[in-house]
């Protein structure tokens, strides 16, 4: 099968497409055809060796966490699917042509294979870092990099939870913001004083990794009240860092219920051929994203 893969740490030119092994899957595991992998920034954290303890790598090394796809084998143990099942979930080196999952669900009905593809994880995020911040019903949660996929989910999640929250991003992204029911203002000079007009802060997450952690500890008045899965400064500033991934089947089965009553939805920016892995990887760095980006074998 064609992959993705990577020799060496470094910059996206290191990333290759290769024929290798088609993988086989294990007790309680799927395969599935990949029709799509999520694009997502542990992805090229991961390429660069960025240290992050939840995801060890030994090179080579293949790319991609999420994935949706048909199942075509499976696991011992596993009764809830059947080969040609429409699936997406979870699982390793996903930017490939075929990929083992340990955590997936049926896809919900009128979702595009692209769009299933970005679910996975980002919901996992947002769902742990609801939990590991505590907010609860009536409080105010600050997003900072509010316009990506995982804020687009901690968004949505929040407002079905009866949390308030302030999201700061782009001009580009502020109608988008507010259309999924966030407070939206724009980052850059003054957006401290922007967010203070707009009322006390009650927790705070750094989804972008943009060197603000000082301003988020100010603002909710607590460095325990602040949670980043994108600066590895973060115990500097007294700040968690949330790395190691919670119950995905669980983020999943939520996610398949919000997306049924039409209460989730996170949209896909750019699909790209899997040849083109790298220029993906460059636009996740850039970051600006509003959705999903994945990236299709073929």
């Amino acid at each position: 099968m064609k992959m993705i893969s990577f020799a060496e740490f470094g910059g996206p030119e290191v990333l290759r497409l290769i024929d290798a092994e088609e993988p086989h899957a294990g007790p309680g595991q799927v395969r599935v055809a990949v029709r799509a992998a999520g694009v997502n920034p542990v992805d090229w954290r991961l390429r660069e060796g960025q240290v992050l303890g939840a995801h060890p790598i030994r090179l080579p090394a293949g790319v991609g966490l999420d994935a949706a796809g048909v199942v075509d084998e499976v696991g011992a143990g596993v009764g809830d699917v059947e080969v040609g099942d429409f699936v997406f979930g979870e699982g390793s080196n996903t930017y490939a042509e075929f990929a083992v999952l340990s955590a997936w669900a049926r896809m919900p009905a009128g979702l595009t294979f692209e769009e299933a593809a970005g679910y996975p994880s980002v919901v996992e995020t947002a769902v742990r870092l609801l939990r590991e911040t505590e907010v609860a019903a009536g409080q105010t949660l600050l997003v900072s990099g509010a316009s990506g996929g995982v804020g687009s989910a901690v968004l949505q999640l929040a407002r079905v939870r009866g949390i308030r929250v302030i999201g700061t991003a782009g001009p580009a992204n502020q109608d988008y913001l507010r259309g999924l029911g966030a407070v939206a203002t724009t980052y850059g000079e003054g957006w401290v004083e922007r967010v203070r007009g707009q009322g006390p802060v009650d927790a705070a997450v750094d989804l972008a990794g943009s060197g603000v952690l000082g301003e988020l500890v100010a603002l909710t008045g607590d460095p325990a009240k602040v949670l980043s899965i994108a600066d590895l400064d973060a115990p500097k500033f007294g700040v968690r860092f949330s790395g190691v991934a919670g119950s995905v089947r669980d983020a999943l089965a939520e996610a398949v219920d919000l997306i049924s009553r039409g209460e989730l939805r996170i949209p896909v920016e750019r699909v790209y051929p899997l040849v083109d892995a790298a220029a993906a990887h460059v636009d996740s760095q850039a970051g600006h994203t509003r959705g999903r980006r994945v990236v299709v074998p073929g």
